[in-house]
């Protein structure tokens, strides 16, 4: 199978999940407005124009993702253990895109229709210019860093495209985020498992 071909096929089976109403962490600023994004305790943050449009359909390694708004309100979210509910189903991938203020791993707990639940690791690279640690894609760059009173040029931060499996095979209803402010989601996608039982 052809790379277009795969990408197609991982295309169609793919759920963005929508994120509003969790996001609690802006990430993001305009050139004009850098005191505006707080990715971290030093205020840094991404350059909005170097990132997709907010609210657009993306797509990373043929995975499709709902980007987040820019400098419009909070873009990403500040883990802390929230839960997001999902369409119940199986799924055989939690994708994300996110970054972390340093290298993190930590626990994402798979919540079942059967009532049991499993720990599986997200595993985040730096959001500094960096190799990806943990072999993630580089999603997208923005080429400069903002701090609240200046850009920093030559200076750039990313986001990552990771994934998390799911190996239960049983029909997933809900995801807790890390308990780490460390990890920041900017989006969330699920893969439904090709065999599409349960759904």
């Amino acid at each position: 199978m052809t790379d277009i071909a795969l990408s197609s096929v991982v295309s169609r089976l793919c759920d963005p999940v929508d994120l509003s109403g969790h996001r609690n962490n802006t990430a993001v600023s305009a050139a004009t407005a850098t005191k505006a994004g707080k990715f971290n305790v030093w205020g840094n943050s991404y350059a909005a124009e170097y990132l997709p449009e907010g609210g657009s359909l993306v797509r990373v390694g043929g995975v499709p993702f709902l980007f987040p708004p820019v400098c419009d309100g909070p873009d990403n979210i500040r883990c802390a253990g929230q839960f997001l509910g999902v369409p119940e189903g199986r799924y055989d991938w939690v994708h994300v895109l996110a970054a972390a203020e340093r290298r993190c791993e930590s626990a994402v707990e798979l919540n079942f229709a059967d009532g049991s639940v499993d720990a599986e690791a997200l595993r985040v690279s730096d959001f500094w210019s960096a190799p990806a640690w943990f072999g993630e894609i580089k999603a997208f760059e923005s080429l400069v860093m903002h701090y609240p009173h200046h850009v920093q040029r030559g200076v750039s931060a990313v986001i990552w495209a990771q994934r998390v499996p799911v190996t239960r095979r049983a029909a997933l209803a809900g995801v807790r985020l890390p308990r780490n402010v460390a990890v920041h989601v900017f989006a969330v996608t699920l893969q439904r498992a090709e065999t599409g039982h349960d759904r």
